[in-house]
């Protein structure tokens, strides 16, 4: 079988030193100033003058600006990372444009993802030792995998998250997994709150609920952030640190959680077949909102998608007005209501008790074949025909 060339991205935690700390952190500031900078001019230029300003444009701003006395301290750093900060406002643009997105926004000194992105002409990758622009000696990486044998990366992101923790992740091409061998299993899933996944199988997978596990220390670490005097002194520094690593290591345990189970559906199925629910809608439900986001649902969706494109699997997305709660899995009955206290419930016209989940998870691999069979895709649905968003066609448990 053919295995393609594909570009993967490797990430890696690295522990730079006081001076690499310090020049990074000037790198990712000027960044975040040329981007502003950019996005004003530009907003600037369409709203007086009915001006579109491209990219060569901005480039062009840029090198007026590092003459300037003001703006002059944007030398001290690598001109890639603020080249490519001026392809990627070009790139959001281009989204709004096509109305793919909404108008790009402004980099917050504060709230703003911390990060740099290096070409090749801006570091050197050599015996395994990554060296950027600007710094004599190469970053300490925990190489927790190997990157693909004579894989050399194109390109170089250097990110520093909330929790003060540093990454470099390295955008290799090179060649596509392996296909694995095909086999004849299928299985439907249905996804909820009190347990994350129930397979058509009748395999529940607990809701880890990883957020809830760590309430009362977010809870806590919070209020003790609210009590510091605003600005950026050290104390509130320190206590807003301690939240993001509380918030990190939610997110990381999620992650891998999520990895697992993902790995797990794509290596022993051929067929994997979900509901095509609308997470965004759902998460404006007050009540729920804090759960569903615990859950990870488009999290998990996604991982799933490309792990299956990478091994030759198929996943299906079954439209989410499919009446899958209601519908007898036995023999097609539609039953009228289906309230969401019935966790159980026997057909009227054949007699079979069903697991609600269970049940829901078996419709939804049925309707998925019968799809696959017939060559047609999911049916977009954004809006209902009222004009109103499209949601879950059941209301969802709310969390004990």
């Amino acid at each position: 079988m053919e295995v393609t060339r594909v570009k993967r991205a490797f990430k890696y935690r690295f522990y730079p030193t006081d001076a690499q700390a310090a020049d990074l952190s000037r790198t990712f500031g000027c960044v975040r100033k040329v981007y502003n900078l950019a996005l004003a001019a530009r907003s600037e230029a369409w709203i007086l003058r009915q001006e579109r300003v491209n990219y060569n444009a901005t480039s062009a701003m840029l090198t007026a600006w590092k003459k300037t006395e003001e703006l002059a301290y944007l030398n001290e750093v690598s001109s890639v990372p603020l080249q490519q900060v001026l392809r990627h406002l070009q790139t959001a643009f281009t989204n709004f444009f096509a109305k793919r997105a909404k108008y790009p926004r402004f980099k917050s000194r504060k709230k703003s993802r911390k990060s740099a992105e290096y070409t090749t002409s801006a570091f050197r990758f050599r015996d395994g030792k990554l060296t950027l622009a600007k710094m004599t000696e190469p970053l300490a990486i925990v190489w927790s995998r190997p990157l693909p044998e004579g894989a050399a990366p194109s390109t170089v992101t250097v990110s520093q998250d909330a929790a003060g923790r540093w990454f470099v992740s390295l955008l290799c091409e090179g060649p596509g997994l392996k296909p694995l061998p095909a086999t004849d299993a299928v299985v439907g899933v249905d996804a909820g709150l009190d347990h994350l996944l129930t397979l058509s199988t009748g395999e529940k997978i607990t809701n880890p609920r990883y957020e809830r596990r760590d309430r009362a220390r977010l809870a806590k670490a919070q209020r003790e952030l609210a009590r510091k005097t605003k600005g950026d002194g050290a104390n509130r520094t320190k206590a807003r640190r301690k939240v993001a690593r509380i918030h990190a290591r939610i997110a990381d345990r999620r992650r891998d959680t999520l990895h697992k189970i993902t790995t797990r559906l794509v290596r022993e199925n051929q067929t994997i077949v979900i509901e095509d629910l609308a997470v965004r809608n759902l998460l404006k439900n007050g009540r729920l909102a804090r759960a569903i986001s615990d859950a990870a649902w488009s999290e998990f969706r996604s991982m799933l998608e490309y792990k299956a494109q990478w091994y030759g699997r198929e996943v299906i997305a079954v439209d989410r007005w499919f009446p899958s709660t209601k519908l007898c899995s036995n023999c097609g009955t539609l039953q009228n209501t289906m309230p969401l206290s019935v966790r159980t419930w026997t057909c009227g016209s054949c007699g079979v008790t069903h697991d609600r989940d269970v049940n829901a998870a078996r419709n939804n691999l049925a309707a998925g074949l019968a799809v696959s069979a017939c060559g047609a895709g999911v049916r977009p649905q954004r809006r209902t025909p009222g004009g109103q968003s499209a949601t879950k066609q059941e209301p969802l448990q709310r969390e004990p």
